[in-house]
């Protein structure tokens, strides 16, 4: 037997087995199994979980051992020789040499003793690397089928492993300065409350907490959070609480706003107001920071929250707030694809003529610091096998950094379609006014809120005037 996978498992009976008869399979190891074991296993030993670790003999030994010493001769055992029906009885093992990542491992099993009685078995089984030199070496005692068995190989499933790298590389940098002073918009939920103190304890922000002092003592006490070292100021009502916080952000008090337990648009509504609000130059909009399984980069996406049928200047707008924040999270020249369900101008489809015109406002200088491409539909934005099927030749195509959508509902279903069915981490903020807000939903995980918090943080130390900081 070679060890070629077929559509069919069968077994050798004990009646069928020969004294010589071998069996082999060959697996070559990669971080994927490593990170596999470790979420079967819950083994987090840095001995093998830490790169740091990753040329000592621990490293390699619990490698081999733990996870394909055992079962990779179980595997053999179970699907090959003798098959399916054997019980594994024991095995007695040495184990000779150390096995890296990117080794190939030969497992071999010879049958060499048949005992009658009671059907067992004893195979000597070896490992061997990609230089036929033996790293492991023993004996398997089982118990042989003595019925013919022959059915279907069973299908394994995809197994998809999120790192949530995006996500966790974002706190670290954002909890590597100092904390900003950020008002809190009506906290008065445990999801909202608890949001803040978790931003608070990793660092990044100093919460200003406002709302009715009583009752956010009651959430707070509630909830076992610890509230006593924050500043709170008194707010009956949502609405009266967001008032309150734009005035701290046009003094100066605080670099970032927060929403609590209102309604978005009593939330923005002081934001955007005339005269009184914190708008600037450029339009206000949303962007989400999304971690997406199996896409080996951050993806920005946007308008998914803010602006319901953009213009073309408002998506001008809209592409530049997206470029500065790549920048402020450490992406130089952000790729940007403008999306449209095909990749050719269409008079009838105005999100394609919006895609052309940007690009061109782009190489005129309007649209700064990125590189822009489009129309693209999604497939040729982000998977580069689409976009060379379909001819598409472009430094953008396949290869997204900022995804930006025709419209608001295109760009919420995108986003809800990437978190809940794709398992995409999620972080988002607000821009184009005065300070970053950090907008988060009812349905936002504390591991989102405090993204979305590490996202506004990395935004207002990135912008030109210093926001004022708590040490």
């Amino acid at each position: 037997m070679d060890g070629t996978p077929s559509l069919y498992i069968e077994n050798r009976t004990f009646d069928e087995l020969a004294i010589g008869e071998t069996a082999s399979l060959s697996h070559t190891v990669t971080q994927r199994d490593i990170d596999l074991f470790a979420v079967a296993t819950g083994d987090v030993n840095p001995a093998h979980m830490d790169p740091a670790y990753a040329e000592t003999d621990m490293f390699h030994h619990i490698i081999i051992h733990g996870m394909w010493g055992a079962g990779l001769i179980s595997n053999v055992l179970g699907t090959m020789l003798p098959g399916p029906g054997t019980i594994y009885l024991g095995q007695d093992l040495r184990f000779l040499h150390p096995v890296s990542i990117g080794d190939t491992v030969t497992v071999t099993l010879t049958v060499r003793e048949k005992k009658p009685e009671k059907g067992d078995v004893v195979l000597d089984t070896v490992c061997t690397n990609q230089q036929g030199q033996a790293v492991i070496t023993g004996t398997a005692f089982t118990r042989a089928p003595t019925e013919k068995v022959r059915r279907p190989r069973v299908i394994l499933p995809d197994v998809r492993l999120s790192h949530h790298k995006a996500i966790h590389e974002l706190i670290a940098r954002a909890a590597g300065g100092p904390a900003l002073a950020t008002a809190v918009v009506y906290p008065v939920d445990s999801l909202s409350l608890l949001g803040a103190v978790a931003a608070a304890t990793a660092g990044l922000i100093a919460p200003v907490l406002i709302g009715p002092a009583t009752r956010l003592h009651e959430v707070a006490k509630d909830s076992g959070a610890d509230i006593s070292a924050f500043r709170l100021i008194e707010a009956a009502t949502g609405p009266t609480a967001a008032i309150e916080a734009v005035a701290l952000a046009r003094a100066g008090e605080v670099a970032l706003i927060m929403k609590g337990d209102l309604h978005t648009e009593d939330f923005l509504r002081p934001v955007v107001a005339a005269g009184t609000g914190l708008r600037a130059t450029r339009r206000i909009s949303h962007v989400y920071l999304l971690g997406v399984p199996d896409y080996p980069r951050p993806l920005l996406l946007t308008d998914a929250a803010i602006n319901i049928a953009p213009t073309l200047a408002d998506k001008a707008a809209i592409v530049q707030n997206a470029i500065d924040l790549a920048h402020a999270i450490g992406i130089a020249d952000p790729r940007v694809a403008i999306l449209a369900a095909v990749e050719t101008i269409n008079e009838r489809m105005p999100s394609t003529l919006h895609a052309a015109a940007l690009c061109k406002m782009a190489d005129r200088g309007q649209i700064t610091g990125g590189l822009l491409d489009g129309p693209l539909a999604f497939d040729t934005a982000v998977d580069p096998i689409a976009a060379a099927e379909k001819g598409i030749v472009s430094p953008v195509a396949g290869r997204a950094d900022i995804l930006v959508v025709p419209d608001l509902e295109a760009g919420n279903m995108l986003a809800k379609q990437l978190t809940f069915l794709d398992g995409a981490d999620a972080a988002g903020v607000v821009l184009g006014a005065k300070v970053p807000i950090i907008l988060t939903s009812r349905a936002d995980s504390g591991m989102t809120r405090l993204a979305s918090c590490a996202l506004a943080v990395l935004m207002a130390r990135g912008a030109q005037t210093p926001p004022p900081a708590v040490m």
